[in-house]
């Protein structure tokens, strides 16, 4: 299975490509957060699987930690069972118990097991937390490649001085690092102000962008009074929502002159524009239709002033 006239990107001086807007798996299984198997079944992701590579969105990230496995099974089994041809991406969590450099070659042999792939087209080490040193896992990614279970190596939720302790590891076993996926988007823009996005552009490293709707915030569904349920409602409170709204507003106008746009296509065409990949949740056909949408156009150099600008105003303390 493939889409027509599908246009990659490369996946920072690797030579593997993607889609310059991703899927991101985090609800494929995710009951705490999302309410998986309450407002979404597995079919009603079937279906955004398939809408998103119809649509030549063919990149797809994944975790081990994403439903406890699940998202990981069910984004394989959607693979295997269209022969689509797709860019797949899972992550390791450093937890606490794994000590052992060799602790990542384990991981990834199970998120190949659940994915049913002999390898993935990237791996990512989840979160720098300190139990063990950055070199550890890095070099870990390393023994990755080498044993031809991965393609690419990446990092995630790493900083500027972090990202390059794992560029020199990698470097120095002559393999690039390809990515580091972080929060970005409008409402969250530390990778611009702390120079991490420029120093990525300077390296040839993609910035991966999670989570560059906030949750579904910058969607415009939710106001004051229809606020998002559960542990997004309690981050995102009423206060939040009702400061947020002229920014919604202002995504709408742009979206109007864009030939209707939607805030969501608005919100991940500006990462787009910022030089990042945007990865975004799918849990259905719709969402998957929309998400498609923020391809083929860019924003004006004006529209992107004028939203960060708006977008500060909501920031301010």
């Amino acid at each position: 299975m493939t889409c027509v006239g599908e246009i990659r990107v490369p996946l920072g001086s690797t030579d593997v490509l993607i889609s310059p807007l991703g899927i991101g798996t985090w609800a494929w299984g995710d009951k705490l957060v999302w309410g998986y198997g309450k407002g979404y079944s597995d079919k009603d992701l079937e279906e955004a699987f398939l809408t998103s590579v119809e649509r030549c969105v063919t990149f797809f990230d994944t975790a081990e930690v994403y439903g406890w496995g699940k998202s990981e099974r069910l984004l394989g089994s959607f693979v295997r069972r269209h022969n689509a041809d797709v860019t797949v991406a899972t992550k390791f969590f450093p937890y606490p118990w794994r000590l052992r450099k060799r602790a990542l070659l384990k991981a990834l042999k199970g998120s190949l097991r659940r994915l049913g792939l002999d390898r993935v087209d990237l791996y990512q080490v989840h979160w720098p937390f300190p139990l063990r040193s950055i070199e550890v896992w890095v070099d870990a990614l390393a023994d990755a490649v080498e044993a031809g279970l991965v393609r690419a190596v990446g990092v995630s939720n790493y900083d500027s001085d972090q990202m390059r302790r794992a560029h020199l590891v990698l470097t120095q076993r002559g393999i690039p690092l390809a990515s580091n996926q972080v929060h970005f988007s409008l409402l969250h823009r530390e990778p611009e102000s702390s120079g991490l996005l420029h120093l990525c552009h300077e390296m040839d490293i993609t910035l991966i962008a999670y989570s560059p709707l906030e949750m579904g915030i910058l969607s415009g569904k939710y106001t004051p009074d229809n606020p998002p349920r559960g542990t997004r409602g309690r981050r995102y409170n009423r206060e939040f929502l009702k400061r947020v709204q002229p920014l919604i507003h202002l995504m709408r106008e742009i979206g109007t002159g864009h030939g209707d746009k939607t805030p969501a296509q608005v919100a991940l065409n500006w990462v787009i524009c910022k030089g990042a990949v945007p990865i975004v949740g799918a849990k259905n056909r719709r969402q998957a239709e929309e998400n498609a949408g923020a391809l083929g156009w860019r924003l004006d150099p004006e529209d992107i002033i004028a939203l960060d600008k708006a977008a500060r105003e909501v920031l301010k303390d």
